[in-house]
Parts: C-alpha cells; sequence; structure tokens
C-alpha cells in the first residue's frame, strides 16, 4: 500500500525503474514497512508446516529448539534463565512458560541457583536431561528439510547469504 492507501503488487516489474517507483510508494520510506511485512508473510508462510512436522517429534512450539540447544550447548554448568532470556529476545513470562511446558515433558530440568540472594529461588538455571540430550539435532533436520525445500527454489545460496547478512544487522 502506498501512503494514499493506493494497492500495489508485493513483487515489482525487474527493469532500470526505482523501486520506489515500481512498488509505487510516494514516501521512500515506505521500503522499511515493506520489508517487515514481507518478513512476517515469509515466517507466516513456512511455520505452519514446520510446526506440523515438529509435533510429529514431540515439540510442542518451534522456539523449544532454541531452548534445548542454547541448553545443551551450556554443558554441564547449564544455562541462567536470564542469559536465555536475553538470547532469544524473549520477555520472562514467555520463556518461563515455555521452560515450564519443556520441564513437563522430561526434556530439561530446572534448578535454582545458590546464593541469589532476595528472591532466592526464582533466579534458576536450566540444564538438558537424558531424555532431550541430541533431540535439537532432530530438530535441526525438519528445519532444515522445510526450510530448504521452499527456499532454494527462489534464492541462490548467495542470495541466501546476503538476506542474512542484512537481517543479522537488525537485532544487534
Amino acid at each position: 500500500m502506498t501512503l494514499t492507501g493506493q494497492r500495489v503488487e508485493h513483487s515489482p516489474p525487474d527493469g532500470p525503474v526505482s523501486d520506489q517507483i515500481a512498488f509505487g510508494d510516494d514516501d521512500p520510506r515506505i521500503a522499511y514497512n515493506r520489508a517487515f511485512f514481507a518478513l512476517l508473510r515469509v515466517n507466516r508462510s513456512l511455520m505452519p508446516e514446520i510446526t506440523k512436522s515438529l509435533r510429529a517429534i514431540g515439540i510442542a512450539d518451534p522456539i523449544w529448539y532454541e531452548i534445548l540447544l542454547a541448553t545443551e550447548e551450556a554443558g554441564a554448568d547449564g544455562i541462567q534463565m536470564i542469559a536465555l532470556q536475553r538470547r532469544l529476545f524473549l520477555p520472562q513470562y514467555a520463556l518461563s512458560r515455555h521452560v515450564a511446558r519443556i520441564e513437563a515433558a522430561g526434556l530439561i530440568r530446572r534448578e535454582a541457583m545458590a546464593g541469589s540472594g532476595r528472591g532466592a529461588g526464582r533466579a534458576q538455571i536450566l540444564h538438558v536431561t537424558d531424555k532431550g540430550k541430541g533431540l535439537h539435532q532432530q530438530v535441526w533436520q525438519v528445519y532444515v528439510t522445510k526450510i530448504q525445500s521452499a527456499l532454494a527454489p527462489r534464492l541462490t545460496t548467495d542470495d541466501a547469504y546476503a538476506l542474512t547478512r542484512m537481517l543479522n544487522r537488525l537485532y544487534d
């Protein structure tokens, strides 16, 4: 949509015309909005099939992969909930809810941090259980298969690396 509310196609025609003109945008800053909503659409188009495949192997939510991976990578020392919250850009309440569900599934365990002072027991460290060890590798295979089959026909590997570099600049 332009600032005037006029609908335009998602992809402009190829050629020497500037993207702003090809998209029909009155204001070039609309490009940021286009990029954001394009990312959301890509996510919404891929995630239903990925989520279905993950549920088939006992993973109720895609974020479980990142939680399990980070917990297993932390090794015997485990990972603090606050460190995981910062790594995953998740609000505390959402992370706590996912951790409770993963713990109920027997894939991780929580323990209170020693010497956490006031509010002792609230500061927690996560550890992967024997049942959860290596599960992230099985989950990773679902992602590899589904993402590559969806993106490879549309992007070259050079395109994918360039896109990754651009997107990585958005969340430092």
